[in-house]
C-alpha cells in the first residue's frame, strides 16, 4: 500500500523552502540515489519527455517512501488525464501539468484527479491499486481526501497562459506554478537567449500574481547558484527544483572525460 503521508502536501501546508531534483530514468536505484543525499524533499519524474510503464511508476513511488522522499509526476499534455490517474494509484503525491493556456483548461484538468464524489464531483473513481493497498485497504472517504491532497501544479510555458495567469492563479485547487521560459520563448516566436531580460521579466510577473493568490511559485535552476537562489528568495519563491539527472550525468561525464584526455593526449603526444 501506498504511503499514508503526503510528503509534499505536509511540506507546503507547514509553510516549508522545498528542493527537489528531476529523474528521468525508471531505475528505482536513481531515485534511491537522491533519497540517500538527505538534501531533498521530493523527486520529479520527467514524463513528458522519458519512456515508462506503469510498473515503473509503482516502482520509483516504493524507492521514494522507502527513503522518505516525496514524489510528483511531469506528464504530457496529450494523455495527461490518464497518465495522472495512473500516477495517483502508484503512489505519486502531486502532479506537474504542461502546456495549458487557460483558467478553463486548469479547471477541467484538476477535475480529472478529484474524487467522483457527491462533493468533488470530478472524474476519479476509486482504484484497485498499489493507492488503496487492496479491495479494502482504504475507505472511499480516505481517497476523496487523497485525491483533494495531491498536489497541482501547472507550467507556465504559453504566452496565453502568461496572459491568464491571474484566472489561472485563481483557480480552485491550483497548488503551485512553474514557469518555463524555453517553451515561453517558443511559443512568443524567439529565441530566449534573443530575449532573456524580456522572458526574465515574464516570469517575475508570474511569480507575484502567484503570491497574490496564494499559489506557490516554483524555480527549476540547472544548478546551484546562490546569486540565482537569492533572487528568487527576494521575489518570494520558497520552492526550487535543481537540476536533474541528465544534466548532472553530463555534466560530470564532460567534466571527467576533458580532464582525462588531457592526461592521456599529453602522455602519448
Amino acid at each position: 500500500m501506498a504511503s499514508n503521508v503526503n510528503k509534499l502536501r505536509e511540506a507546503l501546508n507547514a509553510g516549508n523552502v522545498t528542493l527537489a531534483t528531476r529523474v528521468f530514468s525508471t531505475w528505482p536505484i536513481m531515485v534511491e540515489s537522491v533519497g540517500v543525499t538527505g538534501f531533498y524533499d521530493y523527486f520529479e519524474f520527467s514524463a513528458e519527455y522519458a519512456p515508462f510503464d506503469q510498473y515503473d511508476l509503482e516502482n520509483l513511488c516504493i524507492a521514494a517512501e522507502l527513503h522518505g522522499l516525496g514524489s510528483i509526476i511531469k506528464t504530457d499534455y496529450a494523455n495527461r488525464a490518464y497518465v495522472a490517474q495512473k500516477a495517483i494509484c502508484s503512489g505519486f503525491q502531486g502532479i506537474l501539468w504542461t502546456d495549458h493556456k487557460t483558467a478553463a483548461d486548469v479547471e477541467a484538468t484538476i477535475s480529472t484527479v478529484m474524487s467522483d464524489s457527491f462533493q468533488d464531483k470530478g472524474m476519479f473513481g476509486i482504484p484497485t491499486r498499489r493507492l488503496v493497498g487492496n479491495i479494502q485497504g482504504m475507505s472511499q472517504m480516505d481517497f476523496v481526501q487523497r485525491c483533494r491532497d495531491t498536489v497541482k501544479l501547472f507550467m507556465i510555458e504559453k504566452k496565453d497562459a502568461a496572459d491568464n495567469i491571474e484566472e489561472i492563479c485563481s483557480v480552485d485547487g491550483v497548488d503551485m506554478i512553474q514557469f518555463g521560459p524555453s517553451d515561453f520563448s517558443m511559443n512568443s516566436g524567439f529565441n530566449f537567449r534573443d530575449h532573456m531580460d524580456e522572458v526574465r521579466e515574464v516570469e517575475k510577473k508570474c511569480i507575484e500574481a502567484a503570491l497574490r493568490h496564494g499559489v506557490r511559485p516554483r524555480a527549476e535552476l540547472m544548478a546551484a547558484d546562490p546569486d540565482l537562489i537569492k533572487k528568487y528568495l527576494d521575489l518570494g519563491v520558497r520552492d526550487f527544483c535543481l537540476g536533474g539527472e541528465l544534466w548532472s550525468s553530463a555534466a560530470k561525464w564532460a567534466a571527467d572525460g576533458k580532464a582525462s584526455r588531457a592526461i592521456l593526449d599529453e602522455a602519448f603526444k
